[in-house]
């Protein structure tokens, strides 16, 4: 799950989808009804999103474990990318609330949430 309106969230998310060859991730925006739904059955900020969400194995993970537990599934060399796991969450972490903090200001973002194309469609949950 993504902040739909950031312009850095939604850049990734494609990013994710160009090197995803097994069609094996899900997405939902955090503002759209299946977000909102499950942020607040989680008891979390349904909001401020301050964090993209990733679920595997019934395991939720938000901040910088999200994006380096994604990048261990994708192809090529950007696989590389989970072997940062290692590093101190705490560390992690702050890099991480940096970029969000951050994020409208360096990406920018949209009026309202990204539409995925008709192809697409399938692979988000709403």
């Amino acid at each position: 799950m993504f902040d739909g309106i950031c312009n850095l969230c939604n850049q990734s998310v494609q990013f994710v989808i160009e090197h995803d060859k097994k069609n094996q991730f899900l997405f939902a925006s955090l503002q759209s009804d299946f977000g909102q739904k499950f942020l607040k059955e989680n008891n979390l900020d349904a909001e401020n999103f301050e964090s993209m969400i990733y679920i595997e194995d019934e395991k939720i993970y938000t901040k910088s474990s999200a994006p380096l537990k994604i990048s261990k599934h994708l192809d090529g060399i950007i696989s590389i990318l989970s072997i940062f796991i290692v590093v101190p969450k705490p560390i992690r972490d702050f890099v991480y609330n940096f970029i969000a903090k951050n994020r409208y200001n360096w990406f920018g973002k949209n009026d309202s949430c990204w539409i995925p194309t008709k192809e697409l469609n399938a692979r988000f949950l709403e």
